[in-house]
């Protein structure tokens, strides 16, 4: 048999390795979502504490997943140059380092500070754990701790809702962040144990395209998150600057996809000339790769903004608090992590692009489900099952699409492999955030609009009153407060909330839908994962012919 040039074979035999090395990669993937979901849960008590506002902490969040983003190809090719297990003690330490200076914050500038360097160590962190995984397992072990690896990510957000929530209501919240301190202790002395990864003493650092990588991921990142308050096409008043009238969002965007097909560009330049790249193309040298990618950008964009849609229904439509947001979603959490872990089972009886249409279906179909059944009550059984399924299907798709990347790389690339996973999760996760609310806001306007009009019981002289240029979702008792300032009845502020009840529900059910159609266009790419079985070797393989690599060889 034949396989395609420069790509490594699948073999029949499976290694079978100690399984301590998964243990720190599960235990460090923890220890770096922990941190930031503890932070989100922790809000009120830091806004309180620190006396700065709610959107200190958003911008420190923020601060943090965009310094991983921007740097995290840099920080694959520092774990090539110097070795990534040396890399990983290193960042161990950093991060916990600064976690600690989390905990001991007295300012909200030191709070920005240490999470800034949170962000940018575990730039470092994600494509050294991904190597390690390659370097110590293959076949189903490594199909398996992919899976577990991609489950960490859930198990991190649940047990963030669970202690951090009750730290922050009982002893505190920066005992949250002493428990990471001491979770990187536990992961520095376990990592101690480990064998080390040959660095490759030789390469060169490829400091302009890292640049490029930087300028293009902060411009799309600011972008993306600035479109709903900064104006999609016309800048709003809220905007820090215009161009010519424009949206600096817009301008931004602009600007990051012409950054992005310069990075490309050099790479491809640098290629060329046989000099060293900041990431191998050679990832992304097939139509297979390329859709595996394209599937995984589609999930998570889905997957982040049904993230944002759902405690939007729960704290806004419903009024609950954010501790009871916390535990309405833990099922739906659970339930990724569940398909994380389950569905290497899959992989010796269905082949890749057979499970990811399969999964991309059963997230459709579970947002259609959502979409026509949520209503104010969230007991409703079938918004339950709406949510788990949800989650079966997303938790499959990711660990799915991350496996097949991984094992069509040789084992040289896997730092790569896990620094594009990463890039693509957070630009996915921050423009699917975006659209979604800009999504929801417009269709929530629109909604008020045409409730308003011709309205018999809210005369034009109310409506001028209120700036409906800017609405958004409310609460209700929020929209009672901005009424009292007018010279509205009883019986118009009735009209009023039911018009806000009604209108947030269908823009809610609309936005679902919306993402319901997204996942069901993600069947096309899906289509083009490889199809045949893990571990198999096609019969007659040429280059560059689509679905070709191997879903499960040895990376």
């Amino acid at each position: 048999m034949k396989t395609r040039p420069g790509r490594e074979a699948a073999t029949d035999q499976e290694g079978t390795t100690s399984w301590l090395p998964l243990v720190v990669v599960v235990l460090t993937q923890i220890q770096a979502s922990f941190a930031v979901n503890a932070l989100t849960v922790s809000m009120q008590g830091i806004t309180s504490d620190l006396d700065t506002p709610a959107t200190t902490v958003g911008t420190a969040i923020t601060a943090g997943t965009f310094a991983m983003a921007a740097f995290i190809l840099l920080g694959a090719q520092l774990g090539a140059k110097f070795g990534s297990m040396r890399i990983l003690r290193i960042a161990l330490v950093i991060h916990g380092a600064a976690m600690a200076g989390v905990a001991l914050s007295v300012s909200p500038v030191m709070l920005f500070a240490a999470q800034a360097l949170s962000g940018a160590v575990i730039a470092l962190i994600a494509p050294a754990l991904v190597v390690v995984i390659a370097a110590n397992f293959s076949g189903q072990q490594q199909a398996r701790a992919i899976g577990y690896l991609a489950a960490a990510i859930p198990a991190a957000g649940v047990l963030a809702l669970l202690l951090a929530g009750s730290f922050a209501s009982t002893i505190g919240w920066r005992y949250s962040f002493a428990l990471v301190v001491a979770l990187a202790v536990v992961n520095f002395l376990l990592a101690l144990r480990l064998a080390p990864v040959a660095p490759q003493t030789g390469m060169t650092i490829d400091w302009t395209g890292a640049g490029l990588a930087a300028a293009t991921v902060i411009l799309l990142s600011f972008g993306f998150s600035g479109l709903n308050s900064w104006g999609v096409v016309i800048a709003t008043p809220s905007a820090p600057f215009s161009v010519l009238g424009l949206s600096p969002a817009l301008v931004l965007i602009v600007l990051g996809a012409v950054f992005g097909q310069s990075f490309f560009a050099w790479l491809r330049k640098r290629k060329a000339e046989g000099a060293p790249q900041l990431f191998d193309l050679e990832v992304l040298k097939s139509a297979s790769e390329r859709a595996t990618t394209v599937c995984m950008a589609c999930m998570l964009f889905v997957g982040t903004a049904a993230n944002f849609l759902i405690p939007l229904y729960i704290q806004v439509v419903q009024g609950r608090t954010g501790f009871q947001t916390s535990i309405a979603i833990i099922p739906y959490t659970i339930s990724i992590f569940i398909a994380s872990t389950a569905v290497a089972g899959l992989y010796t009886r269905f082949p890749p692009r057979t499970i990811a249409r399969a999964a991309f279906v059963v997230v459709a179909a579970a947002l259609i489900l959502l979409a026509f059944t949520i209503r104010n009550d969230w007991s409703q059984f079938l918004v339950v099952v709406g949510l788990v399924t949800l989650g079966l299907g997303q938790g499959a798709i990711v660990a799915l699409v991350f496996n097949t990347l991984l094992s069509a790389a040789p084992k040289r690339l896997a730092g790569d492999v896990g620094a594009w996973r990463g890039l693509v999760h957070n630009i996915s996760g921050s423009i699917g955030i975006a659209v979604a609310s800009v999504f929801a806001v417009t269709a929530l306007s629109a909604l008020v609009n045409a409730n308003l009009v011709d309205n018999e019981t809210i005369p034009p002289s109310l409506k001028a009153q209120v700036d409906l240029d800017e609405v958004n979702f409310i609460t209700n008792d929020q929209l009672e407060d901005v009424l009292g300032a007018t010279d509205a009845t009883e019986a118009q502020v009735a009209e009023a909330v039911r018009i806000n009840e009604e209108s947030r529900l269908r823009a809610l059910n609309l936005s679902l839908l919306g993402l319901a159609g997204i996942a069901l266009l993600a069947v096309v790419p899906a289509g083009r994962l490889p199809s045949w079985l893990p571990g198999d070797i096609p019969p007659t393989v040429t280059a560059g012919s689509p679905g070709t690599e191997p879903a499960a060889a040895q990376a």
